[in-house]
């Protein structure tokens, strides 16, 4: 039987590059994004229409993640894995940010994830799996990102709270936490200066690949990963696993070329 996926924030970015891994590997996927023109462009781009479904769909709307789960179920009849990615971000200090960016924050990353599973885990047999995209600012603080990074820690502690739960019914749950990603988004918002920035935190001393976040995403849902659960893996060069020092250990030891 042909396995079935839901990506969420699929028009683009991370979202679209696991929705590609899951197609690879022969698997049915529903793409699902609040933003429908592009959403519906990226799914026609990948020229598979017997194997996918695009969603239109607000992740924080009740009424509309029941609806976009109902096509799920009507389309291709069961789950085997659910992937939250669609995430929202404000980027601005704690006291400049207004309630209503703080509340919309944590609609889309943290009730978007709990509505979505509690919608999809009625299709998903014993042994499907529910990967949660966290983030590295959800383990260690960072400047600007007080709704961001507050939601994003939320999600862990969600993860491992629907890990133990889940595990009744024989449906694993993780998170992957990125690092710095070469999205489209970042490279609009990240400057010389924050590039600069991570470049000497990061032991790796590059951004990662949509890829490469989607390769471990689809690891965590595969039967490869099944005695893994209630975990976050940080796919991050190294960020959460160091502290200080790293710029003049480079400094120091560098050998020449």
């Amino acid at each position: 039987m042909t396995k079935s996926a839901l990506v969420t924030g699929a028009a683009r970015g991370i979202g679209l590059a696991t929705a590609k891994r899951f197609l690879a590997d022969g698997w049915q996927v529903a793409l699902l994004d609040i933003d429908g023109a592009t959403l519906a462009a990226a799914v026609a781009a990948l020229q598979v229409p017997d194997r996918t479904l695009a969603l239109t769909c607000d992740v924080a709307a009740a009424d509309q993640v029941e609806a976009a789960v109902g096509e799920v179920k009507q389309r291709f009849g069961r789950l085997d894995a659910l992937v939250n990615n669609a995430g929202h971000a404000v980027f601005k200090p704690a006291l400049e940010t207004s309630l209503a960016e703080f509340q919309r924050t944590l609609d889309v990353n943290l009730v978007g994830p709990f509505l979505l599973t509690k919608a999809a885990v009625p299709l998903m047999p014993k042994g499907s799996a529910i990967v949660n995209i966290t983030s590295i600012s959800g383990l260690r603080a960072s400047a600007l990102r007080i709704a961001y990074g507050t939601s994003k820690a939320a999600l862990a502690h969600l993860t491992g709270q629907l890990a133990l739960e889940l595990s009744l019914l024989g449906i694993r749950v993780n998170a992957v936490a990125p690092g710095p990603v070469d999205t489209a988004m970042a490279k609009a918002v990240h400057s010389p200066a924050i590039r600069a920035d991570y470049h000497d935190a990061i032991p790796l001393g590059r951004y990662g690949l949509e890829e490469e976040i989607a390769e471990a995403v689809f690891f965590l849902c595969s039967e490869r990963a099944s005695y893994i659960t209630g975990q976050t893996l940080a796919v991050d060069g190294g960020f959460d696993a160091i502290g200080i020092g790293l710029p003049t250990f480079r400094k120091e030891m560098s050998r020449p070329d």
